[in-house]
């Protein structure tokens, strides 16, 4: 069971119930694809801009905007599910990549949440061998949810 609690704190993109599905849909094809069992927890947040800028200063030090946060809890464990952390996207950068890639709202947010998760749980892209392999994974779950466009 993976249990996606969502918190939208922002009004510059209507996040809708169709919206969220995309974002569970993604998750649940990461933790299949790593092979991974049990019970999971996972937080998304949709905020602006200027929330993840602020964020992205206070916890990397990097005073930009960016599109997505991962926050990884290193497998905290409540009441038998694990806790693998939190998500944060910025809906303007998700609109924004959307209209530079020419591709739907659907498959940014998509490939952000996949993106994201693979960084909580444990993959990086600092090296160029990381950023290979991460790619790599990326690729393979997202021709696995077949959003193309």
């Amino acid at each position: 069971m993976i249990n996606v609690l969502f918190d939208d704190r922002q009004d510059i993109m209507e996040i809708t119930e169709d919206n969220c599905k995309v974002i569970e849909k993604a998750i649940e094809e990461v933790i299949r694809a790593e092979e991974l069992e049990g019970d999971f927890e996972v937080s998304v947040s949709f905020v602006t801009n200027e929330e993840i800028k602020e964020l992205n200063k206070e916890f990397r030090n990097v005073d930009s905007e960016t599109d997505v946060l991962s926050f990884p809890l290193d497998d905290d464990e409540f009441e038998g599910v694990v806790l693998l952390g939190d998500i944060v996207l910025s809906t303007q950068r998700i609109i924004e990549q959307a209209n530079d890639f020419g591709h739907s709202l659907e498959r940014e947010m998509a490939y952000l949440t996949v993106h994201s998760m693979l960084h909580l749980l444990g993959y990086d892209h600092m090296s160029g061998d990381e950023k290979a392999e991460m790619r790599s994974r990326e690729k393979e779950i997202m021709k696995k949810l077949q959003i193309f466009k």
